[in-house]
C-alpha cells in the first residue's frame, strides 16, 4: 500500500532562503508603499485636487464652425436645420470631452461645434458644448481670405 509522501516536522520549521528574501521585500515594499503615503499627504491641497472636467478648456480645431446638431438615427443627423449623414467614424463628444455613442442621444438636440469632411461632407466630429462654451464665440474664424487689397487704387 502506497502512502502520499509527508514531510518531516522539522523540515517544514526551517525558513529557506527564498522565504527569507520574499519577507525582506514584502518588507521593503510595505516600506515604500508607507513612504509614498506619506509623501502625497504631504503635497499642498492644491496639488492634490482634480480639475473638474467641466472646468477645463477644449481647443477646438480651426475649421470648426457652430451649429445645433439634432441626430435622428445612428447615420442621419440635421444640422442647422439641413439633413447630413455622419461620416462612419464619426465622434461625438461630451461636455466632458468623452465620447458618446449615437444610438444612445437619437432625437436630441445639442449645440455643437463640428467639422466635416472635406471630400464627402458628412459629419466628421461634433463636441456638445456646455452653457459657458456656447456663450463664448468660436475662436479662429475669420473672414475668408482673399486676394484683393485697396489701398493701390489707380487714381
Amino acid at each position: 500500500m502506497n502512502t502520499p509522501f509527508c514531510p518531516p516536522s522539522h523540515a517544514v520549521a526551517q525558513p529557506t532562503a527564498r522565504g527569507a528574501l520574499r519577507r525582506r521585500w514584502r518588507t521593503q515594499l510595505a516600506a515604500a508603499a508607507l513612504i509614498g503615503a506619506a509623501s502625497i499627504a504631504a503635497l499642498p491641497r492644491a496639488q492634490a485636487q482634480v480639475v473638474n472636467p467641466l472646468g477645463a478648456v477644449r481647443n477646438f480645431p480651426d475649421a470648426a464652425e457652430r451649429g445645433t446638431l439634432t441626430i435622428l438615427g445612428v447615420q442621419e443627423a440635421r444640422l442647422n436645420s439641413r439633413d447630413i449623414r455622419m461620416a462612419p467614424g464619426m465622434r461625438l463628444f461630451s461636455p466632458q470631452n468623452t465620447l458618446v455613442q449615437r444610438h444612445t442621444v437619437i432625437g436630441q438636440t445639442y449645440k455643437v461645434n463640428y467639422v466635416l469632411e472635406t471630400s464627402t461632407g458628412m459629419l466628421h466630429a461634433a463636441w456638445i458644448l456646455s452653457e459657458a462654451e456656447a456663450a463664448k464665440p468660436l475662436k479662429g474664424k475669420s473672414p475668408a481670405p482673399t486676394n484683393i487689397t485697396t489701398d493701390n487704387v489707380l487714381k
